[in-house]
């Protein structure tokens, strides 16, 4: 039976330069590294960015997953990745659902969304 999410793993032929994206653009503290493999964990959830030699370039198809990074502050959060120099695709936004998205990508094209819950007071 399926209890939950693990975890993703987005893979690229460029380390370096996702890691760079992801540790010092997105603000993320690697929870462990290896040589072709980093680890980012929040609780029991990990984001894994991985060298792998059937990738080649950027996404073909960004669209098809996209990853959501839970925030608590959507606005400051766009901010800080706009002065960054992140590929803003669309800036913060109310759902009709009461939360906020807010959609960029990463350096090989994936699409990931910023995501506010609405308040739960």
């Amino acid at each position: 039976m399926i209890r939950g999410l693990a975890g993703v793993i987005i893979w690229t032929d460029d380390l370096p330069r996702m890691v760079e994206f992801y540790r010092d653009t997105l603000g993320l503290t690697p929870n462990s590294e290896r040589p072709h493999f980093v680890s980012f964990k929040w609780g029991r959830v990990k984001l894994g960015i991985g060298k792998h030699s059937g990738v080649k370039g950027a996404s073909g198809d960004p669209y098809r997953v996209m990853v959501n990074l839970d925030v608590e502050d959507i606005h400051a959060a766009h901010g800080r990745l706009s002065n960054a120099g992140a590929t803003i695709i669309r800036p913060p936004e109310r759902e009709h659902w009461g939360g906020w998205v807010c959609t960029f990508t990463d350096p090989d094209g994936n699409i990931l969304q910023l995501l506010e819950q609405p308040n739960r007071g």
